[in-house]
C-alpha cells in the first residue's frame, strides 16, 4: 500500500472515531439533522475503516510469521512460510477491496428513482417493446424486494406503451439502474408481420434519482398546473372527475402528469415528485458538462444509431455496447435476471474511477 492511500484510510479511521464521540453528545443528539448527516458519514466511513483495520492486524500477522519462518526448527520455519505466503496474497486482496471502498461515493446511489419508457422509432413494435421493458424492471424490482408505483400511463391498443412513468423505492435503487438510461434496441419479427421479416425498434429508457425539496426548490409562480379527466384505470373516478394532473414548469418547458390516483391531491404531489427528479437530473447533466465529462447515458431521440444495449430475439441474445458485453440469455434477461448486465456495468464504471483516482 502507497503512503497516499495509507494516510487517507488512517484519516478516515480517526474521523470515524471523532463522529463516534459525536454522536453520545446530548446537544448533537437533540439535533436531528446533525445527528442524521454524521451517521451518513460514519455509515460511508465504517466498511472502509473496518477493513483498514483488516490490513494492519494483516500486516503485523505477516511479521509474526517472517519470524517464525526464520525459526530454528524447521517444522515451525515451514508452517511460518507457508503462513507468510497466504498472508501475502490476502494483503494484496485487501489493498485490493480497499481501492473500491476508496472510490468516490455518487451521493444519488441510495435514493429512490423515477423512471421513464417511452415507445421511440418502430410505430406499434416500439411501443410493445416499451411494454415488454416496463414488465422486465419489473420483474427485476420483484427480486430485488423493490417497490414499484405507476406514476403515468398512455397504453397503446396493439399493446405496450408510448409512454409509461412509474417509481421504485428500495435498497440502493439508484446505484444500480443508474445504467439503464438510454436507448434500447429490439431486433425480433412482430406478431403483426406476416412475411416473418425481423424488425427493429428502439424504445428509450430515462432513469433518474428521486430528488427532496431540498435538493430543487422550485418557485410556485414558475407552475402552470392543469387538471384533467382520468384515462386509465380507476374505477368510478375514470372520466367522471378531474383527478389528473399535468404540472407544466414553465421556465424550463418541462411537462409532467399523473393520473392514477383517485386524488387530485395525490396526483399532484406524484408529480411534483417526477418534476423534481426530471428538473434534478437536469442539472446533474449541466453538472457533468461543466466539468467537461461526457455524459454516457444520455437518453437522446431514441434512433437506432444511438442504442446502448441491442435484445436480439432470434439469437437469444442481449448486447450492451457501452462495454462490449454479450450474453445468450435474452429469455432470462426479459424474465427479469439483469444481475449479469448490471454487475459488469458497475465492475466497468468502478474500474474507470479506480484508473482515474491512481492519475490524480
Amino acid at each position: 500500500m502507497d503512503d497516499i492511500m495509507f494516510e487517507r484510510l488512517n484519516t478516515a479511521k480517526q474521523r470515524l472515531k471523532e463522529i463516534d464521540e459525536q454522536l453520545v453528545d446530548e446537544n448533537i443528539v437533540r439535533d436531528i439533522n446533525l445527528f442524521k448527516t454524521l451517521s451518513k458519514e460514519r455509515s460511508s466511513l465504517e466498511p472502509q475503516v473496518d477493513k483498514f483495520n483488516e490490513y494492519l492486524k494483516t500486516i503485523e500477522d505477516k511479521k509474526q510469521a517472517l519470524e517464525m519462518s526464520n525459526d530454528s526448527d524447521s517444522d515451525i520455519a515451514e508452517m511460518g512460510k507457508e503462513e507468510f505466503k497466504r498472508l501475502s496474497a490476502l494483503e494484496l486482496q485487501i489493498i485490493e477491496e480497499l481501492n473500491l471502498l476508496l472510490i468516490p461515493k455518487d451521493p444519488n446511489d441510495d435514493k429512490n428513482i423515477i423512471v421513464e419508457i417511452r415507445g421511440a422509432v418502430g410505430g406499434d413494435e416500439a411501443n410493445i417493446f416499451a411494454g415488454d421493458l416496463f414488465r422486465m424492471y419489473t420483474k427485476y424490482a420483484e427480486t430485488q424486494s423493490w417497490k414499484m408505483q405507476v406514476l403515468d400511463s398512455s397504453p397503446c391498443e396493439a399493446g405496450g406503451y408510448s409512454l409509461i412513468s412509474f417509481k421504485i423505492k428500495g435498497e440502493k435503487v439508484y446505484s444500480k439502474l443508474k445504467f439503464e438510461s438510454g436507448a434500447h434496441r429490439v431486433q425480433r419479427v412482430p406478431k403483426t408481420e406476416a412475411n416473418g421479416r425481423i424488425h427493429t425498434s428502439t424504445a428509450t429508457v430515462l432513469v433518474m434519482p428521486e430528488a427532496d425539496e431540498i435538493d430543487i426548490q422550485i418557485n410556485p409562480s414558475d407552475l402552470q398546473i392543469d387538471t384533467y379527466h382520468s384515462q386509465g384505470a380507476g374505477g368510478q373516478n375514470v372520466n367522471k372527475t378531474e383527478s389528473a394532473v399535468r404540472i407544466t414548469h414553465l421556465p424550463t418547458n418541462t411537462v409532467v402528469a399523473c393520473q392514477t390516483e383517485k386524488s387530485q391531491i395525490q396526483n399532484k404531489e406524484l408529480a411534483m415528485q417526477m418534476l423534481r427528479a426530471k428538473l434534478y437530473a437536469d442539472a446533474l447533466a449541466k453538472q457533468e458538462q461543466e466539468r467537461g465529462s461526457e455524459r454516457k447515458l444520455k437518453v437522446g431521440t431514441g434512433e437506432r444509431s444511438e442504442k446502448i444495449r441491442t435484445y436480439n430475439y432470434p439469437q437469444n441474445r442481449v448486447t450492451d455496447h457501452r462495454i462490449g458485453f454479450t450474453i445468450q440469455k435474452l429469455d432470462r434477461v426479459m424474465e427479469g435476471e439483469l444481475d449479469e448486465i448490471i454487475d459488469a456495468l458497475i465492475h466497468f464504471d468502478q474500474q474507470n474511477k479506480i484508473a482515474g483516482e491512481l492519475k490524480k
